[in-house]
């Protein structure tokens, strides 16, 4: 089994790597989902959430106006900060949960998780491998304001709020370059996917040993 923990920048492409992973055969998890579930009326992080927050930030069935939220933690980074202590706590526990359930079943696996905040919560110990998604940041705005239906302004905002990208080279193992044709992404992942592949298969469960001797959810 390798625990490959996956990051990368909003529009920067890591649903459609993971997508690409998933059709060669590992084992996917995205964090996204999880984030989702959690904040889900009546949930924990749901009920801390409307406490730190407020009511003006769900709609009247009890849901999260994501779009209000988002909207407001992209310009108060101490906002963004209360936002990341109470979700992440939650999802952190489901992956941790996931990775020894299917590393018990599926013990030759390759299991990717996709954590857009891998490296900013320092979670990247918990992972034998880490790859990082990039895109040149012209391409990610460009994408990010078509796929959200955001301003230049709007969306170099929300660009502005997370670790930069080139940032995040320096922790990964390997970097997928999804700036190109969809043809190039692909080839770079059935590269990685050819060395993971072949990691899973050299070791014994336990045997390949995590960067930091940590877990993804303590880190």
């Amino acid at each position: 089994m390798v625990k490959v923990g996956l990051t990368g920048g909003i529009a920067s492409g890591k649903s459609t790597v993971c997508a690409m992973f998933s059709g060669l055969g590992a084992k996917v998890l995205e964090t996204d989902v999880l984030a989702r579930e959690a904040v889900q009326p009546g949930r924990p992080a749901w009920v801390r959430l409307r406490r730190a927050f407020g009511t003006d930030f769900f709609h009247p069935d009890g849901s999260l106006d994501r779009r209000l939220l988002r909207s407001l933690v992209f310009r108060h980074p101490e906002r963004r900060r209360q936002l990341n202590e109470i979700v992440h706590p939650e999802v952190m526990h489901a992956v941790k949960a996931w990775l020894e359930d299917m590393g018990s079943r599926e013990p030759d696996s390759v299991l990717l998780v996709d954590v857009p905040l891998l490296v900013e919560v320092g979670a990247v110990k918990g992972f034998d491998r880490v790859v990082v998604v990039f895109i040149r940041e012209a391409i990610q705005l460009a994408r990010l304001m078509e796929r959200d239906g955001l301003s230049l302004e709007e969306a170099s905002q929300a660009l502005e709020a997370q670790m930069p990208l080139r940032e995040k080279l320096a922790f990964g193992d390997y970097v997928i370059d999804n700036s190109g044709r969809l043809e190039e992404t692909r080839a770079q992942v059935e590269a990685v996917w050819r060395e993971l592949l072949d990691l899973a298969h050299a070791v014994r469960p336990g045997d390949v040993t995590t960067r930091g001797g940590g877990d993804p959810e303590t880190g």
